[in-house]
């Protein structure tokens, strides 16, 4: 086919998705598409178009034109991912992308008072939240991704989540699904445990308009959580990581799929808001205190924690330098303004890397350039603990939870390397939220500094449950390559997150090999909680089942690494 020959085709094909969602949410130029096409901090490539859909039946209308077209389909909701795996990779696909962007199709329905949810493809962790105020629970997740508007979907769909101990990574096994079948006929899945009727449209139009009754509401034996995730974490002496990406007893249907079919709603529980809540702030200059801790705690404790965040002393130093905006954003406005910061400090990039007296990576220059006048923002204990210790672990117990931890505590410093202290409300919501505006530290040091620098490159390590050096120490032919090493993650599951900025002229591929040979040594499993998107190869376990979801390989090729081509050739 040649270039008019595209050209005309394309043109035909935005005309008809066009006239199903309406001029105004469809996106075809170049500079608006690349809010969409360009990863948050991976991965980029170019589509004909990015659709936006309202709801449940243009959604389905759309998909159906996708494969009368033979188009490859990306599927998007916050595009929140730090490994590229909701975005196009390059420009080397056999047929044409187009990015299906779902995020105004947000809507949540309670069911059985509250104690679950049907979360609808762009429904954000946010305004779940709100939602189960009312019922006084919360959903699976409250941290972390919660703050930049990640979806629920995505969340299910990219085995995210785990940094909650006592509940994993987000799983369920009751959702509605399209999928596309190896003779490439689209079939809708209705695995929501919900009589919504037989027909796709029936189905759809009956769930966007909650129109069925508690009578059609089942109550299989799927699960909607991983109901045994608190046992897994327990078995300290298991030589397997308790959460990674590629876990086989928890991939099924929308649960780790990665965007191979196109998740309409996912149907969760939700969990009861403890009566009393108490954070624990401890130090240490000897990684094996915490490793004693760790061990005590899943394996002595009747009451496990809620949480468990690590943070490096390092890491500590470069976000409160180059996260503080962020940090005194989320503290005075809420966590519900960062999406539309983010949105916004995309466009402002976009728009000035294309004129050529701006620097690249404006919006972080600029930001940086204004925190150095805002006050300080971190509390003086936590000061004070940076001071003197290398290690630091923020521990929240709830309920009866908090005698038993601070009795422990009080008791093992006594002896030990280290010291703890009870946080205020105030003190514990600024523990916590430093420690989750570190995931962009990295990133903001790197924006602002980058002629000093060579790449920049994370690793989301899962390390087996029995491993007692679970603190990097790199064998000096790695770590004489590199230039800032940052360290944080949740200690109690041993999931690490280690983040490295190298020195000039380091190829950061081959690095990364050595690196990950190395963490295979120890049995360690990655990508831990993030998707493998374009930065990592997907193990034969989780590629099968992409091949077994998506057998034409029409939804997100390339995923994994592996083949952007029809029919995985």
């Amino acid at each position: 086919m040649n270039f008019n020959q595209t050209e005309k085709m394309h043109k035909k094909i935005i005309k008809e998705l066009t006239e199903v969602v309406g001029k105004r949410n469809i996106v075809t130029s170049s500079w608006r598409k690349k809010v969409y096409s360009k990863g948050w901090r991976y991965g980029s490539g170019d589509a004909i178009a990015v659709i936006k859909p309202e709801n449940l039946i243009e959604f389905w209308e759309i998909l159906n034109l996708c494969v009368r077209s033979n188009l490859i389909i990306i599927m998007q909701a916050a595009n929140t991912g730090l490994t590229g795996g909701s975005t196009p990779n390059g420009n080397n696909y056999d047929r044409p992308v187009l990015i299906i962007n779902t995020m105004r199709i947000n809507q949540i329905q309670l069911i059985n008072s509250g104690k679950q949810i049907i979360g609808f493809a762009g429904s954000t962790l946010i305004g779940l939240e709100e939602s189960l105020l009312p019922y006084n629970r919360e959903p699976h997740s409250v941290i972390g991704s919660s703050c930049i508007g990640a979806s629920i979907v995505g969340g299910v769909c990219n085995n995210s989540g785990g940094a909650l101990v006592q509940r994993g990574p987000a799983y369920t096994e009751l959702s509605l699904f399209a999928k596309i079948s190896s003779d490439g006929k689209l079939s809708l899945v209705n695995e929501l445990g919900i009589d919504l009727g037989t027909s796709p449209i029936e189905i759809l139009n009956n769930l966007q308009n909650g129109k069925y009754s508690d009578d059609q509401i089942k109550f299989p034996d799927n699960l909607c959580s991983d109901n045994e995730y608190h046992e897994r974490v327990r078995d300290v002496d298991a030589s397997s990581p308790a959460r990674f990406n590629s876990d086989n007893r928890r991939l099924y249907g929308a649960s780790g799929c990665a965007g191979k079919i196109a998740v309409f709603a996912v149907r969760l529980d939700t969990y009861p808001i403890p009566k009393r809540k108490k954070v624990f702030y401890l130090g240490s200059n000897n990684e094996k205190s915490f490793g004693e801790i760790r061990r005590h705690i899943l394996l002595k404790f009747k009451n496990l924690p809620i949480s468990g965040e690590y943070l490096h002393g390092d890491c500590y130093d470069i976000t409160k330098q180059y996260c503080k905006d962020t940090f005194l954003l989320i503290d005075k406005m809420g966590s519900n303004f960062i999406p539309k910061l983010f949105k916004l400090k995309r466009k402002v990039d976009l728009i000035t890397e294309k004129i050529l007296f701006f620097p690249i990576n404006f919006s972080d220059r600029i930001m940086q350039f204004f925190s150095k006048f805002l006050p300080s923002h971190l509390p003086v204990r936590m000061e004070n603990f940076r001071n003197k210790y290398e290690h630091h672990w923020i521990i929240e117990m709830a309920d009866e939870g908090i005698e038993e931890a601070n009795s422990f505590f009080n008791e093992f410093f006594k002896e030990r390397d280290g010291d703890f202290f009870e946080c205020t409300i105030e003190e514990s919501k600024k523990a916590l939220l430093h420690r989750f505006v570190a995931g962009g530290a990295i990133g903001r040091l790197h924006a602002v500094k980058s002629k000093d620098f060579g790449e920049m490159m994370s690793m989301d390590i899962a390390l087996p449950r029995n491993e007692k050096n679970w603190f990097e120490k790199l064998p000096p032919d790695i770590d004489k390559l590199i230039e800032v090493k940052l360290y944080y993650g949740h200690l109690f599951c041993h999931v690490l997150h280690q983040n490295y900025i190298l020195k000039k002229g380091v190829d950061s591929e081959l690095l990364k090999s050595k690196i990950l040979k190395f963490y295979d040594k120890k049995g360690a499993e990655y990508p831990a909680e993030h998707n493998v998107g374009h930065e990592y190869s997907a193990k034969p376990t989780l590629r099968k089942f992409y091949e077994n979801l998506d057998p034409v390989n029409v939804f997100n090729p390339g995923i994994g690494r592996t083949s952007k081509f029809k029919y995985w050739k």
